[in-house]
């Protein structure tokens, strides 16, 4: 599904020096290379403040540990995601509240969040599904109108925008509250373990996380607030500064290889392509509105399974994101759910099917991707 290799080849001789540097300096922790990090991403972003921190889930767990939630808060999320999202809720002992999402972009369902809000919900966490933006517009008016936090899952979608109706734009994971994000390596912005950071403009917050993810300390041996052992270390931060000037073409080709993808799908009924939410394909060579972190079918009138063993029985890798929704795993089961309130994300897992998509992809690959389904499909 990734190629680390490749794209480890053709940056490793500013990588290799890079951690070489951290080994010999033996800056292991909270280093020089983090800090670089840290303000690099931050121009990167337009955001005043990042916090590297160990993984994408602490990510998320800090920033709700940052706003104050409470035992018994509901946090309203989306049902189509991947676990981690939820099981931070319920670790902190947070009431998870799943909506459905939108049938088209997989995203969050606005209408879902408003019917969700109750007196006890305290915050909304849309997660920006598969490499776009979910309806930050929508969201954070429903926000402003019931006092609610915003907390952006961008662990998926770092380096896209999304557009206002103004046509203003803003980085996903910089337009709520606080984001959080993951730098797992198959990520669009990936290091060669775990990391994470969380982002916002807000001073106050930023303090108060920037003590979480080390002790609660803001000197040491002084622990101000009740915080956890989640830093990002030296090794990785030298990882992520020599991608992140990269970002922007890794997602550039990303998008060529999702053109390529659409053009060779085009017209084949069985198959519906990603769509994108401002309108536009989404891979023109302005747009940065879908950064493709996954290149997600649906199939119509297909066996999916079947079509999974087959390609797997050709070599070639795929993956179902997600096989189960959130509100019928055994976890997160919960009376107060209505399987009428789940229609569209009951329907997904059935249907979706993520192809690969990484900077190394070149057309003879997505060819015999390509005509490997069709040759299905068609029988």
């Amino acid at each position: 599904m990734v190629d680390l290799k490749g794209q480890y080849n053709d940056i490793k001789d500013i990588v290799n020096p890079s951690i070489q540097e951290v080994i010999e300096t033996t800056a292991f922790i909270n280093g020089p290379k983090v800090h670089e990090f840290q303000k690099n991403l931050e121009k990167y972003l337009g955001v005043k403040h990042v916090i590297p921190c160990a993984n994408g889930t602490d990510a998320l767990q800090i920033a709700m540990m940052g706003l104050g939630l409470k035992p018994g808060d509901e946090v309203i999320t989306a049902d189509f995601t991947f676990a981690a999202t939820v099981e931070v809720i319920a670790l902190l002992q947070l009431v998870p509240v799943l909506v459905d999402v939108n049938e088209d972009d997989f995203n969050i369902n606005i209408e879902a969040v408003k019917k969700a809000i109750t007196p006890k919900t305290k915050a909304i966490v849309p997660v920006h599904l598969f490499g776009q933006c979910a309806n930050m517009e929508a969201i954070m008016d429903i926000a402003n109108k019931h006092n609610l936090y915003v907390i952006e899952d961008n662990a998926q979608a770092i380096g896209a925008s999304y557009t206002y109706k103004n046509g203003k734009k803003a980085k996903a994971g910089t337009i709520g509250n606080v984001g959080a994000t993951s730098f797992f390596p198959s990520k669009n912005l990936g290091c060669y373990g775990d990391g994470g950071a969380i982002f916002t403009n807000d001073d106050d917050l930023a303090h108060t996380i920037r003590g979480i993810v080390n002790h609660g300390m803001y000197e040491r041996y002084h622990h101000d607030v009740v915080g956890v052992n989640s830093r990002l270390d030296s090794i990785q931060a030298a990882v992520l500064n020599a991608k992140l000037p990269h970002l922007d073409n890794y997602n550039k080709a990303r998008q060529n290889a999702a053109r390529k993808y659409n053009e060779a799908f085009k017209g084949i009924k069985n198959i519906i392509t990603p769509i994108t939410v401002n309108g536009c394909d989404g891979i023109c060579d302005t747009c940065d509105c879908h950064v493709f972190h996954q290149y997600t079918l649906k199939l119509k009138g297909v066996n999916r399974d079947a079509l999974v063993n087959h390609l797997n029985e050709k070599g070639i890798p795929c993956g179902v994101y997600y096989p189960i929704p959130l509100h019928k795993q055994k976890a997160y089961l919960d009376e107060r759910y209505n399987e009428a309130d789940f229609t569209v994300t009951n329907q997904l897992v059935k249907e979706v099917i993520s192809l690969p998509m990484h900077t190394e992809l070149d057309d003879e690959q997505i060819e015999f991707i390509t005509s490997t389904i069709i040759k299905f499909i068609n029988g």
